[in-house]
């Protein structure tokens, strides 16, 4: 049976501005060099991609292939951490961040922890692995978070309701939100049944109507990829609770 919302959203525990990948564009996406140029430009919340590799690692990389962003070759997931960490994830961006290594999700984890920052981890399945990548992350993810009960728990989200699903059967305690391209056919009777806190659109699909219905739902509101002024009015007008932006150096976070 899926979950009976209740009247308006609950009480949100995460800030409205979000750097994407670390720090958008500004640093090699998903390494702790981007984390800390986010944090640098007064961030408190990073978004990040998390799959496992062939031995069971979580780890951060956004394509199911290692080629655009390290100087490796293949699947990612279809290795093992052993080799995975000793890619250079950061000299494709700039000679700065040449040898910048691929973090580990716990790498990750200690970094925001220590710090009191926040994290919101999208599930990024190797492609047919969906509902495992849920439960991998989400494990992980719980025996992270434990070692500071008091800390916000990282939101969990993906593209993928499997993945979620998957998520949802290992630590159903933890907040998640489903992603959307568009709009699809019962996207939000999805977001509901699935136990999601938050839906997470491309900017472009948020209007009035569909936002007030998310929220009359009980869940809230976030958009991607927000990096021009104009589409931060806009949604902030139609009551966008989170903004995950490439921009940290062009939008100070409230």
């Amino acid at each position: 049976m899926p979950d009976t919302p209740e009247a308006g959203p609950k009480p949100w525990p995460y800030p409205r501005w979000i750097a994407h990948r670390g720090a958008g564009t500004l640093a090699p996406e998903n390494t702790l060099a981007a984390f800390r140029l986010g944090a640098s430009h007064g961030y408190c919340m990073f978004e990040c991609d998390a799959k496992f590799s062939a031995d069971g690692v979580v780890f951060l990389l956004h394509d199911d292939t290692l080629e655009r962003t390290t100087n490796g070759q293949g699947l990612g997931g279809a290795q093992p951490w052993a080799a995975l960490s000793r890619l250079d994830a950061g000299g494709w961006h700039s000679p700065a961040y040449a040898g910048e290594p691929l973090p580990t999700l716990e790498a990750v984890a200690r970094f925001c922890l220590a710090n009191g920052w926040l994290l919101n981890i999208e599930i990024k399945p190797t492609t047919g692995l969906a509902r495992e990548t849920g439960r991998e992350v989400a494990q992980e993810a719980a025996r992270l978070w434990a070692q500071r009960p008091e800390a916000k728990p990282p939101l969990l989200t993906s593209f993928e309701p499997e993945a979620l699903q998957g998520a949802r059967e290992t630590q159903p305690g933890l907040p998640r939100g489903l992603l959307l391209e568009t709009l699809w056919s019962g996207w939000l009777e999805t977001a509901i049944e699935l136990g999601c806190q938050a839906v997470i659109c491309d900017q472009d699909q948020w209007e009035a109507g569909n936002v007030a219905q998310v929220h009359q739902a009980g869940l809230r509101t976030l958009a991607y990829t927000v990096n021009e002024e104009t589409s931060v009015q806009r949604l902030l007008a139609l009551g966008i609770d989170g903004l995950i932006t490439d921009r940290v150096d062009g939008f100070p976070p409230d």
